[in-house]
């Protein structure tokens, strides 16, 4: 399946999707020293985010969240590319500074956890290929 959005920081990435059907507050939500999810009311909670390929509907909560974004791809935690339904401020900041390409406009509710994807963020790209295909 191939999924048309719009690049919000260019690059490419490929890699095991992890999914939340919840909006995420990356201060207080993500640990920046683990990239383990420690959001209460997410529904990826206790989960590593480092090294995946991390979907999202939006993020919320503080502007700060683009200081953790940052901090986690400083300390090798940070996810290889961030797809999301819609960009907005804090994350969008976050993924520039950090250099993480990221993708917006996509309907997160088709993607599953464990699923391979490739993502081409300077076409604005998600592919996706599921477990085992």
């Amino acid at each position: 399946m191939k999924l048309k959005g719009r690049k919000i920081v260019g690059g490419k990435a490929e890699g095991e999707l992890i999914v939340s059907q919840k909006p995420l507050s990356f201060l207080g939500g993500v640990d920046p020293e683990t990239g383990i999810v420690t959001d209460a009311e997410s529904d990826i909670r206790g989960q590593s985010i480092a090294g995946k390929i991390l979907a999202f509907p939006r993020g919320k909560g503080s502007t700060v969240g683009s200081y953790v974004i940052y901090a986690l791809k400083k300390n090798g935690k940070a996810p290889k590319a961030i797809i999301v339904g819609e960009a907005e401020t804090i994350v969008a900041t976050g993924a520039i500074i950090s250099e993480i390409p990221m993708v917006d406009g996509i309907d997160v509710s088709k993607l599953r956890s464990g699923a391979k994807v490739k993502v081409d963020a300077d076409r604005g790209e998600v592919e996706v290929h599921e477990s085992g295909e």
